[in-house]
């Protein structure tokens, strides 16, 4: 039980990772914790739209685990590839340190779940990648592009790095998306 509460309560650090986009009708930036809560429900939400057959329990407790390194770390924009390997090591190390204060069984089942997220070879983890990348985009569309206008990332540089993971797990969701990133682009809600 000791463990189990000191894992717990290290997870209330993700409260304070900030990300660069603000929730809805909030001054301030969402933070890691509420944007796994959300990736879950709306994972949760487009089961019917995945890509193929998947196990949604397994879905929602990847989303649930898959930022737990920005503890250590903070978070990174989807749109910055420079440094993306030393990042991910980072990550990993994280990871390990945060999953090492459970019982040795379930730090190895979560780990398993962060693992099959990064390598995005499942069906699961698929979907899961669609998710993550689809949230902030859909924050984005309903904020007149707060963060790529604040971050200067571009139409092509969004539809380039979120749309083959969107579309690869949930094909329905990307269709819905390029009409509504082709309005943006026509209201200027990008950088340049």
């Amino acid at each position: 039980m000791e463990r189990i509460v000191e894992f717990i309560l290290e997870l209330d650090k993700l409260k304070g990772v900030t990300r660069k986009n603000r929730p809805l009708g909030l001054d301030r930036y969402e933070n890691s914790a509420e944007h796994s809560w959300q990736l879950a429900m709306l994972a949760t939400s487009l089961l019917a739209y995945a890509a193929e057959p998947i196990d949604i329990d397994r879905v929602v407790a990847m989303l649930l685990v898959h930022d737990i390194g920005e503890i250590d770390t903070g978070d990174t924009s989807v749109y910055i590839e420079e440094g993306l390997a030393d990042r991910k090591a980072a990550e990993l190390a994280a990871v390990n340190r945060i999953f090492g204060k459970l019982p040795p069984a379930q730090a190895e089942r979560l780990l398993g779940l962060w693992l099959e997220f990064e390598q995005g070879e499942t069906a699961e983890a698929r979907f899961a990648h669609a998710a993550d990348r689809a949230m902030p985009v859909l924050l984005n569309l309903a904020n007149q592009g707060q963060s790529w206008r604040e971050c200067g990332i571009s139409h092509a540089r969004v539809v380039e790095r979120v749309g083959p993971p969107i579309q690869a797990g949930c094909p329905a969701l990307w269709d819905y998306l390029v009409p509504r990133l082709e309005h943006a682009r026509q209201q200027g809600w990008f950088g340049a």
